[in-house]
């Protein structure tokens, strides 16, 4: 089957593009929003390939993943033919709504061409479809393997802009003073230099996915602080790793997270005391972590995610 997608989601799409399909990803000159191309911190298979624009009209397109509104009209343009339509297409909703929660409508809410998949449970819930079709895709990931040591008795958690993006991902937890930073904690991701120096904090910009997975696994405990977001992939990946976690009991992360992997929680008074007590018992640690890992690769494996998604894209297709 040829899929065309764009790079919207990189470990996301790492995940999804391991199928035994051929996936066209656009391309632009300045490699903008609409056409990122392959990954370069992601190891993708030959499989994905890059198209411009142009050449799309030309292309055999088998089925339209589209993960944004405005893709339904991109689409169009380049491709000459309207997805659901023209040529079968499958709507992946990665995130929780926002505006009036719970009665935020979907952008493509009321029609019937376009199923949604909704990739938690939690999400599909929320969203007000207006009678869409719509499908629970749970998240897949790749095994990195069990790396844990927790060598170092420090918390780790991984964020993209936290400071932007503030309280949806805990920031004001991150810092606040008493908090994680006088126990030690390290904060992986994308633009995680904006953060403000403070002791006790330290922040690994931009590092390629195999070394953040070793380092991550170098610490002790995995602290998962968003509030409302859809269910982070770096928390799947940490439980993957062996590691312990802490998470807020908010969005699906209550469904994700088994008692026994380390703690969920709504208090914040119970934060600190759960992350301390595992910095400070690393049999505690590991044996939280190794139930962590079992559960993920369980509920996220990667060959149940590919299957899910070829007998729903077969079943789009097929009309």
């Amino acid at each position: 089957m040829r899929i065309l997608l764009w790079h919207v989601h990189g470990s996301w799409t790492t995940a999804f593009v391991q199928g035994a399909h051929e996936y066209l990803l656009p391309v632009l000159p300045e490699r903008g929003p609409d056409g990122l191309g392959r990954a370069r911190t992601w190891d993708w298979p030959a499989s994905v390939v890059e198209v411009r624009p142009e050449e799309l009209r030309e292309t055999d397109v088998d089925v339209v993943l589209l993960q944004r509104p405005h893709e339904v009209d991109l689409a169009e343009r380049w491709l000459g033919r309207r997805p659901g339509r023209d040529v079968p297409a499958v709507y992946v909703e990665h995130n929780t709504p926002l505006g009036d929660v719970p009665d935020t409508r979907h952008p493509l809410a009321g029609q019937r061409e376009i199923p949604i998949a909704h990739v938690t449970g939690f999400n599909d819930l929320m969203w007000d479809g207006d009678g869409v079709r719509t499908h629970v895709i749970d998240h897949g990931i790749v095994d990195p393997g069990h790396r844990y040591t927790g060598e170092l008795a420090r918390a780790a958690t991984a964020v993209n802009d936290p400071v932007r993006r503030g309280r949806s991902v805990g920031t004001d937890l991150l810092l606040a003073r008493p908090g994680l930073t006088d126990l030690g904690v390290d904060v992986f991701g994308m633009r995680v230099d904006r953060l403000p120096s403070l002791p006790g904090l330290t922040a690994f910009e931009d590092l390629p996915q195999d070394a953040m997975h070793d380092e991550l696994a170098r610490r002790r405990v995995y602290v998962h602080l968003s509030r409302w977001t859809s269910l982070g992939l770096s928390l799947l990946e940490a439980m993957h790793l062996g590691m312990p976690v802490v998470v807020l009991g908010t969005t699906e992360a209550p469904m994700a997270v088994p008692a026994d992997a380390g703690a969920v929680l709504t208090r914040r008074e119970e934060l600190l005391p759960a992350v301390r007590r595992l910095l400070e018992d690393p049999e505690a640690a590991a044996a939280a972590g190794a139930a962590a890992r079992r559960h993920a690769l369980e509920r996220y494996g990667l060959k149940r995610f590919l299957r899910d998604w070829d007998a729903l894209l077969a079943e789009t297709v097929q009309g």
